[in-house]
C-alpha cells in the first residue's frame, strides 16, 4: 500500500507550498483552490477521521485554523470571511483519508456556496428531534 499523500507532504517527500508548520500541524496551499488563499491544515500524525485524532490534536487543529483565518484577514488578499470545512468520511465527501481542514477565504461574489437540500426548509417537530436526540445522548456521555 502506498503512503497517504498528506503523510508524504508532512514528511517532505511530496511537494507543497507551506504556509505554517509546528511540531504537530502543517498548513499548505490547496492545489485546487476554491478561492485565492484556500489552505489545508493537516495533523502530521496520520488519522483518517477526526474521531480517531487525540483531543489535544483536535484542539490544536482549530487553534491553527484560527491563526490562519487571522492571517488571511490581515493579508493583502482582503478576504471578507472564512469557511472551515472538514469532510469526515465518504458520505461527507471526504476524498483523501487523512484528517484535513479546509480554510477557505471568502470574497464578495466569489461564486462558492454550500447549498442545502430541498427538505431543509421544513422545520422538524420537537417530538422527532427528541427521538433522534435520544439515540445520540447515551453515546455522548464521558
Amino acid at each position: 500500500m502506498s503512503e497517504c499523500i498528506f503523510c508524504s507532504i508532512a514528511r517532505g517527500k511530496s511537494q507543497s507550498t507551506k504556509i505554517y508548520e509546528n511540531r504537530n500541524m502543517l498548513v499548505f496551499m490547496d492545489t485546487k483552490p476554491i478561492t485565492p488563499g484556500h489552505l489545508l491544515i493537516i495533523p502530521k500524525k496520520h488519522a483518517e477521521l477526526l474521531t480517531e485524532l487525540e483531543d489535544e490534536l483536535v484542539g490544536e487543529l482549530f487553534r491553527v485554523a484560527k491563526k490562519m483565518a487571522t492571517a488571511l484577514k490581515k493579508s493583502k488578499l482582503k478576504c471578507r470571511g472564512v469557511n472551515y470545512i472538514l469532510a469526515d468520511g465518504t458520505e461527507a465527501g471526504q476524498e483523501i483519508f487523512h484528517v484535513h481542514l479546509h480554510v477557505i477565504p471568502r470574497y464578495r461574489s466569489d461564486g462558492f456556496w454550500l447549498h442545502m437540500p430541498p427538505k431543509y426548509e421544513n422545520e422538524t417537530s420537537r417530538e422527532d428531534l427528541e427521538q433522534v436526540a435520544a439515540k445520540i445522548r447515551f453515546y455522548s456521555e464521558d
